[in-house]
């Protein structure tokens, strides 16, 4: 899940059984109409398909679906009407949550998140009283390249804020979600490989988790992140790796 660490993990939809890939189907092709209706429905010019196309890939999504989503982006089928809604939210332990959906039907997924914070102990709070905790960066992620020297050189020369070699050789590109674009074409035109890219909501500073609040914030995250309505989840909690794993 995106968000859980000071760089993000960028999230990863992985596909363990039918229905969890059923979801991992249903929200990449949200995310693929919803590109293909902001900027067209050629992914060399629209990063946001291209990117969109490549986890249908990682997830082996049928091409027959992928087509299906272009078509309700593009207008050639009958859709539904997709909106984009952030909700806020405080849990115990002080922990901000940005929950960013993508829905069809704005009373069920309200319904839906408002439930599941409450559930937990949480509360919804007002829009823009998390915002101003995270700031927006676009991350790139090259796992173990064989040039990493080239991967920092071609990133700053074209407008990357940052460029960090992690313990086990993945490099992070960080930018601004302006230079985000311009930095993934300079990858694309050498080649340069990238596991995965996103703009992702980094916290400017992130919250200890007691051992006390731990299993319920694993519990919300998990049941969010399972809604099908639920794009992504950002939040400024610091969860050891171990706890990491169970999501």
């Amino acid at each position: 899940m995106a968000g859980h660490n000071k760089w993000s993990k960028v999230k990863h939809i992985k596909a363990k059984e039918d229905a969890k890939k059923g979801k991992a189907f249903t929200k990449i092709g949200r995310d693929i109409a919803v590109a293909v209706r902001a900027s067209g429905t050629d992914p060399v010019t629209n990063a946001a398909l291209r990117l969109a196309l490549q986890k249908a890939r990682e997830v082996n999504m049928p091409k027959d679906t992928i087509q299906r989503a272009i078509d309700k982006g593009s207008g050639d089928t009958p859709s539904e009407a997709l909106e984009t809604i952030v909700y806020d939210a405080y849990v115990p332990g002080g922990i901000a949550l940005l929950i960013h959906t993508v829905t069809d039907n704005k009373n069920r997924t309200a319904a839906n998140v408002r439930s599941m914070v409450s559930r937990r102990g949480g509360q919804l709070a007002s829009s823009g009283s998390v915002g101003y905790l995270f700031e927006k960066k676009g991350i790139i992620i090259c796992d173990n390249p064989n040039d990493p020297e080239t991967i920092l050189s071609l990133a700053i020369s074209a407008g990357a804020d940052d460029v960090i070699v992690e313990d086990d050789g993945t490099v992070v590109v960080i930018t601004t979600p302006d230079t985000f674009h311009p930095v993934l074409a300079e990858f694309d035109a050498a080649t340069i490989a990238y596991s995965d890219a996103c703009l992702d909501m980094i916290p400017h500073t992130q919250v200890a988790v007691s051992p006390e609040h731990m299993d319920g914030l694993l519990a919300l995250l998990d049941a969010l992140t399972d809604d099908d309505d639920v794009h992504d989840v950002f939040h400024n909690a610091i969860i050891p790796p171990e706890s990491e794993a169970l999501l």
